[in-house]
């Protein structure tokens, strides 16, 4: 895999950004685990000297695609609902960004280590970003809430609850010579 030098952009036009959720609680059966995608974003992956990604991405773009369990299918005042509450509760509509602070060619992708901002709060995480030999680019960071200060969803007085930890999933296609 030979990422070809140079600025990549990505964004909701050539690749996917989504949040998936799980759920605990003496009630977590009432609740669903989802997949939120993100649909207004960008990033940047820069392979010159040193090599650097950026990401900014809208917290009022989230649209629930899926919502697995639960007593009752999700239905679209059910998502509508969650939205609302990501907005107000959550994310409070603040800004989301990430750069890197390192970059490194490590096990047939890329190892990144940097800076997220969520909810006013800049915090370091780590994650891999796999490239295969089409140019196929895939990752997953777990994003602790706990650990920008958020406070995780709950319902039914703590009964429901949405776990803590996170995971942001990427997929996409980068030119590769």
């Amino acid at each position: 895999m030979a990422i070809q030098p140079g600025a990549h952009t990505f964004g909701p036009d050539n690749a996917t950004l989504r949040v998936k959720t799980g759920r605990s609680g003496a009630a977590a059966k009432a609740g669903h685990d989802l997949v939120i995608e993100v649909t207004s974003w960008e990033a940047t992956l820069d392979v010159g000297e040193p090599p650097r990604l950026e990401l900014s991405a809208d917290p009022t773009s989230l649209r629930v695609v899926d919502g697995k369990g639960g007593m009752q299918a999700l239905d679209d005042d059910g998502k509508a609902d969650i939205l609302k509450s990501i907005d107000k509760d959550v994310l409070k509509k603040q800004a989301i960004a990430f750069r890197s602070t390192s970059v490194e060619r490590r096990d047939g992708g890329l190892a990144v280590a940097g800076e997220l901002e969520l909810v006013g709060t800049t915090a370091p995480i780590e994650f891999h970003l796999s490239v295969g030999d089409d140019g196929a680019l895939s990752g997953s960071a777990t994003v602790k809430q706990t650990n920008w200060g958020m406070k995780p969803y709950s319902a039914l007085f703590g009964a429901l609850k949405v776990n803590d930890e996170v995971e942001v999933v990427v997929d996409g296609k980068v030119p590769t010579g």
